[in-house]
């Protein structure tokens, strides 16, 4: 009993295994971030640089941030394979719950780049927003209806894309931190940087969408050569 009793954990502990935690370190930084911010428009003291922007029009932001925590944590666990085998139902319900904040997150970003105006980063920073944002949405739409015909590999890929430009946030710390130091603020700088965090995140999930969901060599030939 006593055997039994010290093994149990060990098993629980694997079956969620260490993928989503990674994941959400990685928004550790914009979440503390949007945090602040929320409390800021809460009426608590202002601890970030003013955002005359945020002001006049909070709600699109308080949607985002509050959606893009969740969305974030979340869909980290929807990317554990222990997780889904032991708890299928709940991946299902989760999954749900995740479309609808990931959509949220997406468009209230695209909200806010087409209305809110002299946002960092000039034109090609807006330009970034706008096709990333909309990536986001169409990988979410994508995977949605991928599942629904029962293509679960694409699905996969699909949310993984979309996953990926979500964590955007927590890489652009990094690359705007490097980027400013090494070549000083300017629109420009915060526009590649910006375009660099997603474009990291993106090069990294195909990779591992090509190394995991790669077809074997057998199943792309036909039927008919096969029984030739």
């Amino acid at each position: 009993m006593n055997v039994r009793s010290a093994v149990r954990p060990t098993r629980s502990n694997r079956s969620i295994g260490w993928v989503p935690y990674p994941l959400i370190a990685v928004v550790v930084i914009p979440a503390i971030a949007g945090s602040l911010r929320l409390i800021e428009l809460a009426g608590g003291p202002h601890m970030l640089p003013a955002n005359p922007r945020i002001t006049a029009s909070p709600l699109p932001v308080i949607v985002h941030i509050v959606c893009a925590v969740l969305y974030s944590v979340l869909g980290a666990f929807q990317f554990s394979t222990g997780l889904r085998r032991r708890w299928p139902k709940w991946h299902r319900v989760a999954g749900r719950v995740v479309v609808a904040l990931g959509l949220a997150v997406a468009f209230s970003a695209l909200w806010m780049t087409a209305f809110y105006p002299h946002i960092p980063g000039g034109v090609l920073a807006h330009v970034f927003r706008l096709a990333f944002g909309t990536g986001m949405a169409a990988s979410i739409i994508l995977g949605f209806i991928a599942i629904r015909r029962r293509d679960v590999n694409s699905h996969r890929a699909w949310m993984a894309r979309a996953y990926a430009l979500a964590l955007g946030a927590g890489t652009q710390a990094l690359t705007l931190g490097i980027g400013k130091a090494i070549f000083g603020d300017s629109e420009l700088t915060t526009a590649l940087m910006l375009g660099a965090g997603w474009g990291i995140n993106l090069a990294v999930v195909e990779y591992i969408i090509r190394a995991r969901f790669r077809v074997p060599v057998r199943a792309r030939i036909p039927v008919s050569a096969k029984a030739a």
